[in-house]
């Protein structure tokens, strides 16, 4: 049973531990319940998400029990952390369609039952709507030093910055804290995780249960993912990654790893996906072509988690017959050019743009894809790196394409 912190620490999510010797020991003594939060401030997670997805994936996969917080309640107020200005109030309605678009995000990465290893669902908007607000302040409140909460993270960047922070968010934590005394009294959860940016949080709710329960409580959290070449991870030129397929489809979702930066790929297949570190150090010390293969298996990987197998190969396969086969050939015009070259100069020469500008003005609309990724900079060089099997695709819109190859 302590197996959880060893696989989560060389695969790359530990960021910060409270009391790591005697979590260590809570571990040993037997499965752990730990959970994460999740606010539904959208209908659909994103790739952001996925590092605490997998958290608690792992901690499945080690014989302990996940357990998955709906922010029902927590959603009506907002939470602060890593935010410039305040979140706009959604409506109980909306909130209900997002938890609904949510909850499908873990279908495939956890399986729900009344045994060890299984996770359980929860929606802390089942004690925090009833409870009565000066009560709350009565019980909960006076654990709480302003002091302390001023000098926390999320607030201290909005005061800084002259950001207005509204009494509704300051109450954030004490709301985040105390779902965690309910779940140690409900459900016997000792353990919370969260990204870096809850650590302020997550300290506040462990110092609650020992204050009002006199229980032991821990908190780990993960860093921030961040790519090779320093953006945040689960953004594109297009938006967000989000998880569900309505709004990314399996096959963009594989584009959008197959796309990963070369130095990035040991990393994403250690956070992302299951495989064992042996071979996730096989593959990252691939060089060259060979690590366009790595990145084909990070795909298929990665998107089988999420979509299941059958889409991921199919996605894969769809791949293939573009790249590899020349199927696209068969339908796809194509040119030679001599590489490097200007993405602008290729789009009039492939015919996709009239003209530089009108080239430069599609970039800027989002309407060029590289190998199906949004690119954002018409000045961009198109390289030999980018080909794959020897030819790079250019796409206008989702219906105009040309095959690229190096002259």
């Amino acid at each position: 049973m302590s197996d959880f912190l060893d696989v989560i620490r060389e695969r790359g999510f530990v960021h910060q531990i409270t009391d790591e010797t005697a979590l260590k020991a809570a571990f040993q003594a037997g499965p752990v319940t730990g959970y994460i939060g999740f606010d539904a401030t959208a209908d659909s997670l994103h790739v952001g998400h996925l590092v605490q997805i997998m958290l608690l994936r792992w901690l499945a996969k080690t014989g302990n029990r996940p357990v998955v917080l709906m922010g029902g309640g927590t959603t009506k107020i907002g939470d602060p952390s890593g935010r410039d200005e305040t979140r706009l109030i959604l409506t109980e309605e909306r909130i209900e369609e997002n938890k609904a678009g949510i909850r499908r995000a873990f279908t495939n990465f956890l399986d729900f039952g009344d045994v060890p290893g299984t996770a359980i669902m929860l929606d802390n908007d089942e004690w925090l709507a009833p409870l009565g607000y000066i009560p709350f302040l009565r019980e909960v409140g006076r654990h709480f030093s302003v002091n302390r909460m001023l000098s926390m993270d999320s607030v201290k960047m909005r005061l800084d910055r002259d950001q207005p922070l509204t009494f509704i968010e300051f109450n954030y934590m004490l709301l985040q804290s105390y779902d965690f005394v309910e779940l140690r009294r409900r459900h016997g959860v000792t353990l919370q995780m969260g990204g870096s940016d809850q650590w302020g949080n997550i300290v506040m709710g462990t110092d609650l249960v020992r204050r009002m329960d006199q229980k032991d409580a821990f908190g780990i959290t993960a860093p921030l993912i961040t790519t090779a070449s320093g953006a945040k991870m689960g953004k594109t030129a297009a938006g967000a990654v989000w998880l569900n397929a309505e709004r990314v489809s399996p096959y963009d979702y594989w584009q959008f790893w197959r796309n990963a930066e070369d130095a990035d790929v040991g990393k994403f297949l250690a956070l992302f996906t299951d495989m064992p570190m042996d071979e996730v150090r096989r593959l990252a010390a691939l060089e060259g072509s060979e690590i366009n293969e790595a990145k084909k298996i990070l795909a298929t990987e990665a998107t089988s988690l999420l979509h299941g197998r059958a889409a991921a190969e199919e996605a894969a396969e769809t791949a293939r017959l573009a790249f590899e086969q020349g199927a696209a050939a068969d339908t796809l015009p194509a040119i030679t050019a001599a590489l490097p070259a200007i993405l602008a100069d290729l789009l009039v020469s492939a015919g996709l743009a009239a003209s530089k500008g009108e080239a430069r003005r599609l970039v800027a609309q989002n309407g060029i894809r590289l190998n199906d990724e949004v690119v954002s900079d018409a000045q961009r060089a198109v390289t030999a790196e980018d080909l794959r099997d020897g030819s790079a695709k250019l796409s206008a819109g989702r219906k105009k394409h040309v095959l690229v190859r190096e002259s």
